[in-house]
């Protein structure tokens, strides 16, 4: 089976996806005008300005930040720590180039996706909010055709994320918590079960509370810790940076191979982890852009972009650059490559641990990154559970919550179980099948996003 999906995400993420992401970031950067660079400030400022640990009930909906803080806790996870460490190991340091590539372009994606979020969603009598791609694809195509590039979207991302993303996460907790501090796999699960079933039952409010109060406080952790590695390790970091910029346009020189095929993988690396890293153009993010409250679209568009530069530009740079410079620089364990006696040993589930504990010690490594991922991937799984309920509720209505919850929460318990690979691979084919129908509605109401973008927005409603 793992062969079957490997082969099948092979052609996706080296052809199709590179293909709809670049696409998709290209067409909104040059028709919006480059709106990640124009509105960067404005985001920043509205980010700064809503920040807020205890914005409270909203009464249906959320505030601008926390739902800003769930889409974060839905990018900021797993993808910043071991899918960029796998990125770095199959495709060298100069994946995180192309990372970076589609995160700039994604930026305009995923303002896309924001505004036609807020376009389309459902306030319903009670107050609470409906939308995302499922709403702008039904939007964009009238009738069965529109009826069916929903359902196909709904059902992807429910198995991708409400259920196998899960997996995912769970299973980067469940290992390594086994590594730092010698916790059974299966014992994290059952504790991780509980938790997110007291988060679950609580609905919207009880997510909005726990995410807008976690993301801050996890994210500054981490980057605190990355950037005590990085004073350590001042000396490494231009090399580094330079690793970064050579090694992605000759990577054969790290990774082997032809110049062609070596190319050919670190831009699907780079590609396919940094979809899965800040999803821009996947489809996930919207669902919490649609809740929240803001006088007009374009003001949440402007705060998503800032999402995906938290994620890829901050977070998951600083994970990268603390690997490159103390495993790939000189001295590193890596520096001539992942080849050797180093693959019996590193892996990208433990690659992160290795690059701190060089820094911290083995021991206080392997237990910070453990601690780190445990509170990334437990706010992601919140954030995934949200977007897989919401389509839930479209296909079978909300007498389907419950047993959705109860799926989704064996899968958080299979997940310390499962098989590594097999579990990313399943997640990477669902999620870039996800990307098919949500690009096609995107490039079909595009011009909702370009009157958005260049309207004038001084006078708007603060």
């Amino acid at each position: 089976m793992l062969q079957v999906v490997q082969t099948i995400n092979s052609y996706l993420s080296d052809y199709v996806l590179i293909i709809l992401l670049l696409g998709l970031g290209l067409w909104f950067t040059f028709a919006t005008g480059f709106v990640q660079i124009r509105y960067f400030k404005e985001g920043m400022s509205r980010f700064l300005g809503s920040l807020n640990l205890n914005g409270g009930s909203q009464n249906g909906g959320m505030s601008s930040f926390q739902a800003l803080a769930t889409a974060i806790a839905a990018q900021v996870g797993t993808g910043n720590i071991v899918g960029a460490s796998g990125a770095i190991l199959t495709g060298g340091p100069g994946a995180i180039f192309w990372m970076w590539i589609i995160a700039f372009f994604g930026m305009a994606t995923i303002y896309a996706e924001a505004v036609l979020a807020q376009e389309t969603r459902e306030i319903r009598p009670d107050g609470q909010i409906q939308g995302g791609p499922v709403y702008y694809i039904t939007t964009a195509f009238k009738g069965a055709f529109g009826k069916f590039l929903a359902g196909f979207f709904a059902i992807a991302i429910i198995l991708a994320l409400g259920f196998c993303g899960c997996m995912v996460q769970s299973n980067s907790i469940g290992s390594t918590c086994a590594t730092a501090f010698g916790i059974p796999s299966w014992l994290v699960g059952l504790i991780l079960v509980a938790i997110c079933a007291i988060i679950f039952i609580g609905g919207m409010d009880r997510l909005a509370a726990v995410t807008e109060k976690i993301v801050p406080i996890m994210a500054a952790v981490f980057l605190l810790a990355g950037l005590i590695v990085l004073v350590m390790r001042a000396s490494q970091v231009p090399e580094a940076i330079g690793l970064i910029f050579s090694y992605a346009f000759t990577p054969q020189a790290i990774i082997g191979g032809s110049f062609g095929a070596a190319l050919k993988t670190a831009i699907s690396q780079g590609a396919k982890r940094g979809l899965f890293s800040n999803e821009a153009g996947m489809g996930s993010t919207p669902h919490a852009h649609a809740q929240a409250k803001v006088s007009v679209p374009h003001q949440q568009g402007t705060v998503a972009m800032v999402g995906v530069f938290i994620d890829t530009f901050v977070v998951l740079t600083l994970n990268a650059l603390v690997i490159i410079t103390t495993l790939y620089t000189k001295g590193g364990i890596l520096a001539d490559g992942y080849t050797g006696a180093v693959t019996e040993t590193i892996g990208k589930a433990n690659l992160a641990q290795t690059a701190f504990g060089t820094a911290f010690g083995e021991t206080g490594g392997n237990m910070f990154v453990a601690v780190c991922l445990f509170f990334f991937a437990f706010s992601t799984i919140l954030g995934w559970n949200m977007f897989g309920k919401i389509n839930v509720i479209y296909l079978f209505g909300e007498k389907s919550v419950m047993f959705y919850n109860i799926i989704a929460l064996v899968f958080i318990f299979l997940g310390t179980l499962a098989s590594n690979d097999l579990v990313w691979e399943l997640t990477d084919l669902f999620n870039q099948l996800m990307v098919l129908p949500n690009a096609i509605a995107l490039v079909a109401l595009s011009a909702i996003v370009i009157k958005s973008a260049k309207q004038d927005h001084r006078n708007d409603p603060k």
